[in-house]
């Protein structure tokens, strides 16, 4: 996952030698179901389309299983909820409670890609390369962000979050066993994984958070078409994993 981590650096902050090319490609333009069709109305349709995506969702798990796995709220005392694992519905209600949250609190939802493209940024100027040659580094949001330290910004002091965060949880579920020594090609794999993740997450102006998760909560149409092309690439990275041999191995 460390290798995993440093290869999705570096894949977001080669995107942005090339946003140029991407930004000139033929786009829909910026469509926001709330301004097309009123919040309220937007916000009812997405909910329909969510309770006929759950619907067809438990159609097809019956279908295979011959069983529905539970999804009850309750957490079963203070130690299930530090120690895990959570029911679905629990997680999901929490997730979507802590963007709102990220909303009033940041001024915008939840986003995480963008802290890592500016450490990999960060990391260039230190090395002495300057992108100021960049079209992308050039705006005045990354100028700001690339001259001020790196807790001056929201999204990075939540990426360091996560991260604390997830060995927290790692070691109260009694998970946590870094592992030293790592088969070749699950390097290869995690390098190669990690380098589309970055790449892709930042021409996408997100991954599937701030992408697809914050752009339904904001009723924009590239969440829903993110979650689209998620589903129809997931097959084919599932078969890609089996054959590096890397299907046991933790995913992203």
């Amino acid at each position: 996952m460390a290798v995993t981590l440093a290869a999705f650096i570096a894949g977001s902050v080669l995107a942005t030698f090339h946003m140029s090319f991407w930004l000139a490609t033929p786009a829909l333009g910026e469509i926001a179901l709330g301004e097309m069709l009123g919040w309220t109305r937007a916000v009812l349709l997405q909910l329909v389309l969510f309770a006929l995506i759950a619907v067809a969702t438990w159609v097809i798990e019956r279908r295979r299983l011959e069983a529905i796995r539970p999804v009850a709220l309750p957490l079963g005392g203070w130690r299930r909820l530090a120690q895990g694992p959570w029911p679905l519905l629990a997680g999901g209600l929490a997730l979507a409670g802590l963007n709102a949250l990220t909303l009033v609190l940041a001024g915008h939802p939840w986003g995480i890609t963008w802290g890592l493209t500016l450490w990999g940024g960060k990391a260039l100027q230190t090395l002495g390369y300057d992108l100021s040659a960049v079209p992308f580094w050039t705006a005045e949001f990354q100028q700001a962000a690339l001259a001020s330290p790196v807790l001056a910004d929201v999204t990075s002091v939540m990426d360091v979050g996560l991260i604390l965060g997830a060995f927290l949880a790692a070691g109260l579920a009694g998970r946590f066993a870094p592992a030293r020594r790592v088969p070749l090609r699950i390097v290869a794999a995690s390098v190669l994984g990690g380098l589309l993740l970055g790449y892709g997450a930042r021409i996408a102006f997100g991954c599937n958070i701030g992408a697809y998760f914050s752009g339904i909560a904001s009723t924009s149409l590239h969440g829903w078409l993110w979650g689209v092309a998620a589903l129809l690439g997931t097959p084919l990275g599932v078969r890609l994993r089996r054959l590096l041999g890397v299907e046991q191995a933790p995913s992203c």
